[in-house]
């Protein structure tokens, strides 16, 4: 489910929970996972409503700073027939008592980006396992702090990167180990996608198309905006990179060394507030972030990857995802594959169901009457669960502390290059050369995938 639907269809936070799978898979086990929820916006009770539907979590507090999440996010334990949970809100600091419970094995962050980096670290100094939504900071010097925190603790950090999990993206996983595209030699994807009625609206609850932004907004239009009016750069680069980094295996056997950053003018979104309300001040405001934002990386053993951030024109979703190598591509934008001598005509694609059907992931074969109805197609899913089946075992988590800041860090890299006149910027090793011992093992199984 996208972005726009979920705003649209407000009621997920009072019926909307029968849209999301079961719980049965993990009905049997006896073991609990108490969480504890800081931030429950949209994105929060979205993973709130994948916590209510299993039998092995226990939600045992929630912490936001605004009483209409709060409310919305009671009537879901209500209509779930759950405990409620003890909330924590007040003024920013509130989420240190929650932190400090005993009783809560993980905490999951789906707060405004400027929050993510010092709650993260709080909950690990406490003692639990962090699962957060992207980003994981915003500057260098943020993301070194996690590492060194999850290293000092031993507390593993998670970024809750969804689109790992999409179907597709697994199913081209699947074919590159496989060696259907034969050597990987270039990799793209971004995050491609028109957010302009995110980003503003008339302030309403589950309203329409407006042009506030701030205080006076709704959801992420209170906060996010202000990131493309201070920031210029890739501000939202996992949904890219993750699956590129598996790809390519990153910190597992490869890392990126590299970075160079574009950004074209900025002239979607004063336009776009100009066709709703003429002569409004914001439709005059300096927008600092580049409408078009492209980002190429070199990687240690030969690769280049393009990532592109493109959010403030009008244009149909798309991740942009392409995997090409010496035997053939997928492109995702055209929905096709090309294989060398085994398409069916020569220099001609071949629709990619048909090749992402054959090599359709065994974890999706496996799980996806479980994921059925979950959020973004299912993979909301799957990343819950990975983050769970971690904390159920006091084991790893599928994505770690290393993947997790080498896709984040892109925004502060990416905002430097930009800075510097599109100069190159060094890739941090952020696992001080445990890159070239390190097994990409990323949905080889289903120990938590």
């Amino acid at each position: 489910m996208y972005r726009r639907e979920f705003i649209k269809q407000g009621a997920l936070a009072t019926a909307g929970l029968t849209l999301l799978p079961s719980g049965s898979l993990f009905a049997a086990s006896s073991q609990k996972v108490r969480l504890g929820y800081i931030g429950v916006g949209l994105r929060g009770r979205s993973h709130i409503g994948e916590g209510l539907l299993r039998d092995d979590v226990e939600i045992v507090a929630i912490c936001d700073t605004q009483e209409s999440s709060l409310h919305y996010c009671r009537e879901q334990f209500k209509k779930a027939g759950k405990p409620l949970p003890k909330e924590y809100t007040g003024g920013l600091d509130a989420y240190k008592g929650l932190v400090d419970r005993k009783d809560i094995d993980a905490v999951i962050i789906a707060t405004p980006w400027q929050f993510h980096h010092p709650q993260a670290i709080d909950a690990m100094k406490a003692g639990k396992y962090v699962g957060c939504e992207v980003v994981a900071g915003l500057s260098l010097d943020d993301h070194w702090d996690i590492v060194k925190t999850s290293e000092k603790t031993g507390i593993p950090y998670m970024t809750l990167e969804n689109v790992c999990y999409r179907r597709d993206v697994m199913a081209a996983l699947n074919m590159v180990r496989q060696g259907l595209f034969g050597e990987i030699v270039h990799l793209e994807g971004g995050y491609q996608h028109n957010l302009r009625d995110v980003l503003f609206n008339d302030g309403k609850p589950f309203g329409g198309k407006g042009v506030e932004f701030g205080p006076k907004a709704f959801s992420e239009a209170q906060w996010r905006t202000q990131f493309n009016i201070d920031r210029n750069g890739d501000i939202y680069p996992t949904h890219g990179a993750g699956p590129v980094m598996h790809y390519a295996n990153i910190t597992r056997g490869n890392r990126f060394t590299n970075l160079v950053s574009f950004a074209s003018k900025s002239r979607g979104l004063n336009a776009y507030i100009e066709e709703l309300a003429p002569g409004s001040p914001n439709g005059k405001i300096n927008f600092k972030n580049g409408d078009v934002v492209t980002t190429m990386i070199n990687c240690a053993n030969g690769e280049t990857v393009m990532l592109s951030h493109d959010t403030h024109l009008p244009r149909p979703y798309s991740l942009g995802f392409r995997v090409q190598g010496t035997k053939g591509i997928w492109m995702d934008v055209n929905e096709s594959v090309y294989i060398e001598n085994q398409s069916r005509k020569e220099d001609q694609w071949d629709p990619a169901k048909e090749w992402f059907d054959k090599y359709d992931h065994p974890l999706w074969k496996k799980y996806a009457s479980d994921a059925a109805g979950a959020g973004h197609g299912g993979m909301d899913w799957f990343v819950f669960n990975a983050f769970v089946e971690a904390v159920k075992k006091k084991g790893p988590t599928p994505i770690d502390v290393y993947d997790s800041v080498t896709m984040s860090v892109i925004t502060p890299l990416s905002e430097k290059s930009l800075a510097e006149g599109n100069m190159p910027q060094q890739f941090p090793d952020f696992t001080n050369g445990k890159w070239k011992e390190r097994k990409n093992n990323f949905a080889l199984d289903d120990s938590g995938f």
